[in-house]
């Protein structure tokens, strides 16, 4: 099954989806939108397939979103839409896509629910914390 992540390094969750998929065994491709930016059709394909509208996908801590007025609800979808374009960081990440579906996958645990196999376990995210426990059981995050 072939697997994008739309991928920031300096990004902990992004960091632990693109590792909870390596260990599953999977060779991603890794789209490092922060160097390639967005195009307009590529993100309303992505929100529309993870249904989700822009303003669910906008990352609104550690960004400028604030700064630029986009948490005013007055600000519509193609408003929104232009200011990911121009500043890729205010998508939040990561964005995972394969066969089985598209998801934003924050908190990290979500991208186990569009993979066929897990990462053997136990398996923790970077910082320590348990994802999949002994017995192989996904833990709340």
């Amino acid at each position: 099954m072939e697997i994008v992540i739309h991928h920031n390094p300096a990004c902990g969750t992004s960091r632990n989806v693109l590792r909870i998929i390596r260990d599953a065994g999977y060779d991603p491709v890794v789209v490092p939108y922060m160097d390639t930016g967005w195009t307009r059709p590529q993100l309303q394909a992505l929100f529309a397939v993870a249904g989700i509208t822009p303003r669910q996908a906008l990352r609104t801590s550690k960004s400028r979103a604030e700064e630029f007025g986009l948490l005013d609800l007055s600000v519509l979808d193609e408003g929104l839409l232009d200011a990911m374009l121009e500043h890729p960081v205010l998508v939040n990440r990561p964005i995972v896509a394969c066969a089985n579906g598209v998801k934003l996958c924050r908190p990290s645990g979500v991208v186990l629910d569009l993979l066929n196999k897990w990462p053997p376990a136990p398996w923790a995210k970077e910082d320590g914390t348990l994802l999949i426990n002994e017995q192989g059981k996904r833990l709340p995050e």
